[in-house]
């Protein structure tokens, strides 16, 4: 599946809400937004002449920022508001290019940041917060009715259900919920029971015309000239954006069915108008990251009442942040099923930055009523120790609340304990956790492993495509983790990088003329159940990298984690690589409007799909429900997603996407995203920060040890090797196995075994091997070791296992290729595949080449019946065809 549609669901905080909604802002319709306070009088910005502008990096900093500041590039909307994208036509979290999201206000605020940083001017960081203010706040207008909220019943329960086909779901009054512990603390804090947080979407140009505008109570329609409140996902985890029917946040009926949109999600015999706002709290946490780091370096530049004012807003959202802390109906952790106990105080507390939190209420003020809830699952990729660690502990950042801090500190620790629950012995970061199984505090599957009472989830929240299958999570979610390393020294966050760096580093290519990262990742199996006295080794637990891409975004924030750890560290590999990555993202991919790369969406073919089975894909409308668009776009069943949204075909680039529809190739594009563009920017501006004059790493020019106490131990034919691991002063990167002189096989750095398998009977044979360092330096080699193999074994019955090799793309000089190896009818222990004459690697997952022949790691070694597993690697030359392969392996014994 393409990495933008896996990545299509990202920022859907109320993808699995029966009850939540859309959008929010804080001014009346088409308003300018308002001057900040700080711009007015913060003191002149310092001078450039007395900070350090001219560094190769900074400079292609400023470069690119003026490309995204650009008017004629087209980053940002008339009002002044971040599009997702430059171009309209595209399809992933949002349905098209022109809405945005609190992610990319989150990412317009880090742009901001460095840009002070470099220049010494605070003016656009306070702007750009006063934009989020004014246009993704919702105001009092837009949440008019939070008086009437009663923290002792903050809503009414409604199961979440696996498919779209599920809803509306039923409200159901007989589940206990338990009571809000935030709510009065924070109106007493602010003196308002309004909530002071980002709504996650809105249609900028409202190309919808729902006209659901800040500062208005009531939907303006098309006429509207400015941006609008909307929501798209609502319906469980199967629910792609594919699926989705956008809505207003604002509800008064004016268009839809006979209830607005209301009826399509729960089920209410008579519903009331209403608003509705869904927070993402990843963007929240981000925003408030930034606002730290923006005080550290106004301070340092001896100006920190330039941003004083922003750093106090960006505290007051951390307060109303910790809604994400709590269980979707305030149950206590470890809830398996619907009748568990209600939560009071902190009880229902899981301390971690969940999917979403969510308020709502009345339009009617003569009928007033509100509810709120938090979320149950939580992604490892959402988490922000940073942070939580700044919120915590930093002066100007603590929020006012009385027991704020104390919140923070605990979710710091909760967050960073996550990550090491969640780590494979490989190094990735696996998905997360959840409180209500299936969304309706279901029983969990025996054998399921715990967190603090919460059940693993290898893809939180949603499943078309798999939540933790998108590389992006693993630069997002731990960049923050080498933020809090380099700026606390976190001991628990170095050793998660330890282990992460290296599988990460093994996976980043970059030559003169071409650059690649992950793109996909699967995982099998689950962690430990979590211990923190005792923390397991998660054996149990694996990962492999499936596809590789070109993701400039993900690529920025890969390079900048990689640089935080290695300023930190002393680490001169990962600092090396971070450079390499810069350089090519820059070298190879600058464009006239920024960083980007061509892009084939096969997943457009998704455009006019229609439901056709009960839980298939398409468009789900309960049969009898009819509705109109503002446009007049008919809802019914039997609608695809571009039925109800014809006004995307009227974009210049649909004639590419309406080729393919009708059986041409899958369509190419090159997007800007603007997240992505900020990304690769703050890069560039953090490497010369971190690493001053010095950007070219230091040589690495000492070898490692040799590897010590080989042993070599005979099986038939078969040789099983192993060694105690050499070190290095940077790291060792690799293995190599000689036999009788002749290398006959590499294994990772973190890999102290081999086995060589298919030998000669009776024979005698000579291992030895040496370790060996990014850089090229090799260690004296080990003590030799002889060993005589014995007899050899019968060969193994046919049909053990079955093989194929397949291509994913290839380009000059080299390929992409799987091979696929299938259990039998009765499933195989250990096997083989023989790979075609020539096939040679520059990188191999999942498995090990030796002369010709692949084996598997072990933990991939027994598959039961049917069962496959799958070997990847970066072939060197031209791909070979498709093919089946010769594989042989033991059928289980009984």
């Amino acid at each position: 599946m393409h990495r933008a549609s896996i990545r299509s669901r990202l920022l859907a905080g109320a993808a699995a809400s029966a009850t939540l909604a859309a959008l929010v802002a804080a001014v009346p319709a088409g308003a300018a937004p308002p001057a900040s306070a700080d711009a007015a009088a913060a003191p002149v910005a310092a001078a450039l002449g007395d900070l350090d502008t001219d560094g190769e990096y900074t400079q292609r900093f400023l470069e690119l920022y003026d490309k995204i500041h650009d008017p004629a590039n087209g980053y940002f909307s008339d009002q002044g508001i971040p599009y997702h994208a430059v171009e309209s036509l595209m399809v992933e979290a949002p349905d098209n290019g022109h809405e945005t999201t609190s992610e990319a206000y989150s990412f317009w605020l880090w742009l901001e940041t460095s840009y002070g940083q470099v220049t010494g001017d605070w003016e656009p960081f306070n702007d750009a917060w006063a934009t989020l203010e004014a246009y993704m706040i919702p105001t009092t207008e837009n949440q008019p009715t939070n008086g009437a909220y009663d923290p002792g019943s903050p809503a009414t329960y409604a199961a979440e259900h696996n498919h779209p086909s599920g809803y509306p779901s039923e409200l159901d009054s007989g589940v206990t919920v338990g009571s809000d512990p935030l709510a009065g603390e924070l109106s007493q804090t602010y003196g308002t029971d309004e909530i002071y947080g980002m709504h996650w979407l809105a249609d900028v140009d409202n190309v919808y015309g729902y006209g659901a505008a800040p500062g208005s109570g009531e939907l303006l329609g098309p006429d509207h000239e400015g941006t609008s409140y909307i929501n798209t996902f609502q319906r469980g985890p199967e629910e792609s954006v594919w699926e989705t029917i956008p809505q207003p946040s604002i509800d008064d009926f004016s268009y839809g069915g006979e209830f607005g949109y209301l009826d399509l999600f729960t089920a209410d015999p008579q519903p009331a108008k209403q608003w509705k706002y869904t927070n993402a709290p990843d963007a929240d946490a981000r925003a408030v990251e930034a606002a730290y780091w923006a005080n550290k370096f106004a301070t340092e530049q001896g100006q920190p009442e330039a941003v004083a004012e922003t750093v106090g807003k960006a505290a007051k959202m951390g307060d109303y942040l910790r809604y994400s802390l709590f269980d979707k109906y305030f149950k206590t952790p470890g809830c398996d099923s619907p009748s568990c106990p209600a939560g009071s105080g902190r009880d229902s507390a899981h301390y971690l930055l969940s999917w979403y939190y969510a308020w709502g209420g009345a339009l009617d003020e003569q009928a007033p009523w509100a509810w709120r809830i938090g979320s149950s699952h939580a992604h490892f990729g959402y988490q922000n120790p940073m942070a939580a660690w700044a919120l915590a502990n930093d002066p100007d950042l603590v929020p006012d609340s009385a027991t704020a801090d104390d919140d923070w500190s605990k979710s710091l620790d909760r967050q960073v304990e996550l990550f090491q629950w969640l780590q494979s012995p490989e190094g990735g970061i696996a998905g997360g956790a959840t409180n209500s199984w299936d969304g309706a505090y279901a029983e969990r599957p025996a054998g399921t492993s715990t967190f603090y009472g919460m059940a693993y989830d290898e893809a939180p929240v949603y499943h078309d495509p798999p939540s933790n299958e998108w590389f992006g999570m693993q630069g997002w979610g731990v960049e923050r983790i080498a933020q809090l390393y380099h700026e606390t020294g976190d001991e628990r966050a170095k050793d998660i990088l330890d282990s992460w760096v290296p599988w990460v580093i093994s996976h980043i290519t970059v030559s003169e003329d071409d650059w690649q990262i992950p793109s996909n990742i699967a995982w099998t199996g689950q962690p430990d159940t979590w211990d923190p006295e005792n923390p397991g080794d998660n054996s149990g637990l694996s990962v492999e990298v499936t596809g590789y891409g070109q993701d400039v975004g993900v690529a920025g924030a890969l390079a900048r984690t990689l640089m935080y750890y290695a300023a930190a560290s002393g680490d001169t590999q990962a600092q090396q690589v971070s450079h390499d990555l810069l350089d090519a993202l820059w070298t190879q991919s600058s464009d006239p409007l920024g960083v980007a790369t061509t892009e084939t969406r096969g997943d457009y073919g998704r455009f006019d799909d229609v439901l056709t089975e009960p839980d298939g894909d398409g468009v789900y409308v309960p049969e009898g429900w009819s509705g109109t668009m503002p446009n007049g776009d008919v809802i019914e069943p039997g609608v695809s997603f571009i039925d109800i949204r014809s006004f995307l075909r009227d974009d210049p680039e649909w004639d590419k996407v309406q080729a393919h529809l009708d059986g041409g190739p899958e369509p190419e594009f090159t997007y800007h995203r603007f997240w992505a563009q900020t990304a690769v920017a703050t890069a560039l501006a953090d490497y010369d920060r971190l690493f001053g004059d010095v950007v070219e790493p230091p040589e690495d020019v000492e070898a490692p040890t040799a590897p010590q106490d080989l042993t070599a131990t005979a099986d038939g034919t078969t040789v099983e090797l192993s060694w105690t691991a050499s070190t290095d002063d940077v790291r060792v990167t690799g293995y190599d196995v000689t036999r009788d002189g002749e290398v006959v096989a590499g294994v990772g750095g973190t890999t102290i075994s081999f086995t060589d398998a298919g030998l000669e009977e009776s024979t005698e044979y000579t291992y030895a091997v040496t370790a060996h360092d990014a850089a090229g330096n090799v260690s004296a080699a080990s003590d030799a070791v002889t060993v005589t193999t014995g007899e050899g074994e019968v060969d193994p019955p046919a049909g053990a296992c079955t093989a194929e090799l397949s291509i994913a793309n290839s380009w000059s000089g080299g390929y992409q290729g799987a091979i696929t190896v299938t259990g039998g009818g009765e499933g195989v222990q250990g096997w083989q595949v023989t790979v075609p004459d020539g096939l040679t690697t520059s990188n191999m997952w999942g498995g090990r080449l030796a002369d010709g022949v692949v084996t598997p790691e072990s933990w991939n070694a027994d598959l039961g019946a049917d069962q496959t597993a799958t070997v990847g690697f970066i072939g060197n030359g031209a791909a070979p065809a498709a093919q089946e392969l010769d594989c042989t392996g033991t059928v289980p014994a009984g």
